[in-house]
């Protein structure tokens, strides 16, 4: 399976995967103009990933410092999917916040409450 790489833009993130060691990393801004367009690789990406993960662990590191809230259905569906794949708990997902940006730590703990089967971490950047 080949390893997937977005490029970030002005109002899209870093999208990188590295299907040998098991990462997926989601970092920057995201305010697409069509997010549900501009997520549909990742999307396909994933599904076809999850459907070969067995018992290795997952890690999804997630550092977005804003998103608009079409990107935030997207980021729900994501979860959604990883939740629905995670029979064997073996997918951990790290929200990386800037201490500095109280909105991203309080939209992680809310999606954190909202993800009951995921190992859900809130990590502050260093």
């Amino acid at each position: 399976m080949d390893n997937l790489k977005i490029n970030a833009t002005k109002c899209t993130p870093e999208i990188f995967s590295d299907y040998e060691n098991n990462i997926f990393d989601i970092r920057g801004d995201s305010y697409p103009e069509d997010a549900k367009e501009f997520y549909e690789p990742v999307c396909s990406w994933l599904e076809e990933y999850l459907g070969q993960l067995e018992d290795r662990k997952f890690a999804v590191n997630m550092e977005l410092i804003y998103f608009n809230s079409s990107s935030a259905k997207v980021l729900t569906d994501i979860f959604d999917m990883l939740e629905e794949a995670n029979s064997n708990e073996n997918i951990i997902i790290n929200w990386i916040y800037d201490e500095d940006n109280e909105d991203a730590l309080d939209i992680g703990e809310e999606f954190q409450e909202d993800l009951e089967s995921l190992e859900f971490n809130l990590v502050k950047k260093e």
